[in-house]
């Protein structure tokens, strides 16, 4: 029997961002599974599905969601600590169907439509603003994406003023204020090569190196202080230290993208420095979380949300921070710009810093809004397993990547004399291919299972207790 488990009914609103969510990141593995195919069958799926708009495909899904993700997890987050109802329900509603149906829309225009065409019949000539990687979308999608953002934020930020001020919400407010603002720069799109590289990074690196680590900061000591019933004073410590260390190793580590765009020398030395830096708040960040595990008040019946909280502190610094590390430093990166190597680390470090925080909000919240503390123990265990095939699966595809990228280096660009051409090297490459193929898989079948996990109720606990002999005289 559902029993009312929400303290403020606004925060159901999340729900419809969360499934949303879901769906677009299982779009987005089917699209990637695509793409590593395609690089060991060149012809695969040609021309209705060409490798240039399947990782088109595969990237805006990736951002697309996790904007789903945050806007969700803030929308459920934000009205508990401020202890009040979201400032309008109706008005998240209708932002969710109007940035949905864009972002449908748009990927559409990718499969349907010829990315010219597209771009002739989107008022590109009026504004050009497409065809930079991550950001190709049409000018009418990213007005739009402006307006569902500057709408999601008055009404976040609309709640917070007339509630509870906490640490946890003002940094949220502080990241998504910092991602709507940052996106700006896609407006711009100099004639000048240097400058146009400059912007670009403004919004990327300063999206997932800036203000999306503020957001992911404040959605772990949300989830840990839930499921641990730890002081907040405590957490709110680390995430201030937590934050500092991000925005200062993050902002000036934009150097390491300066290294070889046309910018001042000074950038080798502030890049470098800085970079040097940036594991410092992931591996903080895994301090944090198991700190904060270890000084549990309460065992939290949702096991499942612990477990995607503490992998995310930890996959996080192994993506973002030493995989991030490793080719940094302008005298490594020289070799391993835009090699498999970057694929590695861009891979792990999605994966550890922002999709495995959404999944703990959503593996936290989805049963609250659905009537009870926490998902059956059968379905838990499906989540728990779902956690390790996908991590696994990720971990086969980020060593395979980072195995092609080594030979990529020593084939094609280390080489004074008798470098091998591009094609040649890729393919000397196709068996680390075929293993990251192998690995996506995988994580495809660690998705399905998170997924089914939605589908086990109550009942499935009920019928494995009944199996045990005595099972149900233990339960009573």
């Amino acid at each position: 029997m559902n029993i009312p488990t929400l303290k403020y009914q606004s925060q159901a609103v999340a729900k419809l961002y969360f499934i949303a969510a879901l769906c677009l990141f299982s779009g987005q593995i089917i699209f990637g599974i695509t793409l590593g195919l395609q690089y060991v069958i060149g012809d695969l799926f040609f021309p209705y599905i060409p490798f240039n708009i399947a990782r088109m495909v595969h990237t805006n899904l990736l951002i697309v969601w996790l904007l789903f993700g945050f806007m969700g997890a803030a929308y459920f987050m934000v009205p508990e600590e401020s202890e009040t109802e979201l400032w309008s329900p109706l008005f998240a509603k209708i932002l969710f169907w109007v940035f949905l149906a864009a972002g449908v829309a748009t990927i559409l225009g990718y499969l349907l439509v010829p990315y010219a065409s597209l771009a002739k019949w989107t008022g590109n000539d009026l504004l050009a603003t497409m065809g930079r990687e991550f950001l190709e979308q049409p000018l009418p999608t990213k007005i739009g994406i402006v307006v569902v953002c500057l709408g999601f934020l008055f009404n976040i930020s609309m709640t917070v003023l007339k509630g509870r001020k906490t640490a946890i919400s003002l940094v949220l407010l502080l990241g998504l204020w910092g991602l709507a603002l940052m996106f700006l720069f896609s407006f711009v799109n100099p004639s000048n090569l240097v400058r146009d590289k400059m912007y670009w990074w403004f919004v990327v690196h300063l999206w997932v190196e800036g203000t999306w680590e503020l957001i992911m900061a404040s959605l772990l000591a949300f989830v840990l202080i839930k499921t641990t019933g730890v002081d907040r004073e405590v957490i709110d410590k680390w995430m201030y230290m937590i934050v500092a260390f991000a925005l200062i190793s993050g902002i000036l580590g934009t150097g390491h993208h300066f290294y070889f765009i046309g910018l001042p020398g000074y950038w080798h030395w502030v890049g470098g420095v800085f970079s040097a830096l940036e594991p410092i708040p992931f591996f903080m960040m895994t301090l944090f979380a198991f700190n904060m595990v270890q000084r549990r008040r309460r065992e939290h019946p949702n096991q499942a949300a612990v477990l995607w909280a503490v992998g995310t502190a930890v996959i996080a610094f192994l993506g973002a921070g030493v995989w991030g590390f490793i080719h940094t430093l302008s005298w490594v990166n020289y070799y391993t710009h835009g090699s498999q190597v970057t694929a590695a680390h861009g891979h792990l470090a999605f994966y550890g810093a922002y999709v495995l925080v959404v999944l703990a909000i959503i593996s936290y919240a989805m049963p609250l809004m659905r009537g009870r503390e926490a998902n059956p123990m059968r379905a838990q265990r499906f989540e728990m397993w779902s956690f390790w095939i996908m991590s696994i699966g990720m971990a086969v595809m980020v060593l395979a990547l980072s195995g092609a990228g080594i030979l990529q280096v020593w084939l094609q660009r280390m080489p004074t004399t008798g470098a091998m051409s591009f094609m040649a090297t890729q393919d000397q490459l196709v068996f680390f291919y075929w293993v990251r193929v192998f690995g996506g898989v995988m994580f495809l079948v660690g998705l399905i299972t998170y997924l089914s996990s939605f589908f086990i109720g109550p009942a499935a606990d009920e019928q494995e207790m009944a199996a045990i002999p005595g099972g149900r005289m233990q339960r009573a």
